[in-house]
């Protein structure tokens, strides 16, 4: 095998995508700044039983593990960043009140999770500790859409809503191990009327209706309210479908369904979870939600909820952008002309330099101006 190839699932970023990423990553972190949200910079690895700590099997699974030269401790290539997000929160901010924290970089997946993606996705988020009402769910679920805005996606963007709630309250008092309960999730999942009929056989008659309604409660708005008949809920489940309903109507404009079952992510959420999903894009772009188990492993649980995307799949949903202008300048060491290029280059613009026997092999940047001289002054002409 060729030293060059890269592994399966992993890529080189090349100029036009990687700049449209990179002023990607920069309207993203601009529109949450506008929000209030903070930059944290977690690092890529960690010591294992911190970086796993409270996040289940499947984060587990997508990790990569290596040993510490130093110490000689396992340690881990962070899979997701929430975990380390919550143990700034409580342990190096440790606030009392609420805090606003976004991030960018990348994380590394052991697997991809679909299909033709990549194992290196750069993922930005943003996530909001210590408020448990509505409000939290809302501004979360607004930035998300903002956010998208920003980066030019506009029509065919759909919200799709549900809550952990719901099943957990179905199965509270169900006597069922974590295999079987994994199957059950599955066939949730899946929509699997059939399965799902053959493992709860066993289970009481409202958990086994309730499991088997929600295989049909998916659609608009008049899923919530079906699912108040067909769940005869619990409080908890009452509460869910309210807020549920609340939110809908605080996205004022935007286009909202719900899938009742949709269990993706259930193990790391406690509440509202949401997908929203744009034109082009073969999975949700955004997933987020209500999470306020994740900081208990670090001793402070504090209400959490947040979303993240992934930049790389967020850049292929969009057109390509248009080249950078430019501004074209001969290679000589003339003062004057050098001190021309860098007055043009301090007023932000792009001055690309020819160097000599290369007219141009500029890929990225359309040189639509040049420099020239006139009468001993360096002058910018249009091409």
């Amino acid at each position: 095998m060729s030293a060059w190839v890269l592994p399966d699932h992993i890529a080189d970023v090349l100029p036009s995508e990687a700049r449209h990423i990179e002023e990607l990553r920069r309207q993203l972190l601009d529109t949450a700044r506008g929000y209030g949200y903070e930059l944290v910079m977690p690092p890529m690895l960690e010591h294992l039983e911190s970086l796993l700590s409270g996040t289940g099997e499947a984060l587990d699974l997508q990790t990569f593990k290596l040993v510490d030269q130093l110490s000689g401790r396992t340690m881990g290539l962070r899979a997701d960043t929430t975990p380390q997000v919550a143990r700034i929160d409580a342990h190096l901010l440790n606030r009392r009140g609420v805090a606003r924290l976004c991030y960018c970089g990348p994380v590394i997946h052991t697997r991809p999770d679909r299909p033709h993606a990549t194992r290196e996705p750069l993922q930005f988020g943003a996530e909001i500790y210590g408020h448990a009402g509505l409000e939290a769910d809302t501004e979360t679920l607004l930035l998300a859409l903002d956010c998208l805005r920003a980066a030019g996606v506009g029509e065919g963007v759909l919200v799709d809503l549900a809550d952990a709630r719901i099943v957990r309250s179905l199965l509270a008092d169900v006597p069922v191990d974590a295999p079987a309960l994994a199957r059950v999730h599955a066939a949730l999942a899946t929509k699997d009327s059939s399965e799902l009929r053959a493992l709860t056989r066993d289970f009481p008659v409202a958990a086994r209706e309730g499991l088997l309604a929600l295989v049909q409660l998916y659609g608009d708005a008049a899923v919530l309210a079906e699912a108040e008949k067909a769940l005869k809920g619990s409080p908890a489940v009452r509460e869910a479908l309210n807020d549920l309903r609340q939110l809908a109507t605080r996205l004022r404009g935007a286009n909202v369904s719900f899938d009742l079952s949709d269990l993706r992510g259930y193990a790391y959420y406690s509440g509202m979870r949401f997908g929203i999903y744009v034109e082009g894009a073969a999975d949700a772009l955004v997933r987020g939600g209500r999470y306020d188990e994740v900081g208990a492993v670090f001793g402070r649980n504090r209400p959490a909820v947040g979303f993240s995307l992934d930049l790389r799949e967020l850049v292929e949903v969009l057109p390509a952008r248009p080249l950078r202008a430019a501004v074209r300048a001969p290679w000589s060491d003339a003062a004057g002309l050098r001190d021309a290029i860098a007055s043009l280059r301090r007023q932000g613009e792009t001055v690309v330099c020819v160097l000599p026997g290369h007219d141009s092999e500029i890929d990225e940047f359309h040189c639509d101006r040049e420099l020239v001289e006139r009468a001993g002054q360096w002058t910018v002409k249009a091409i």
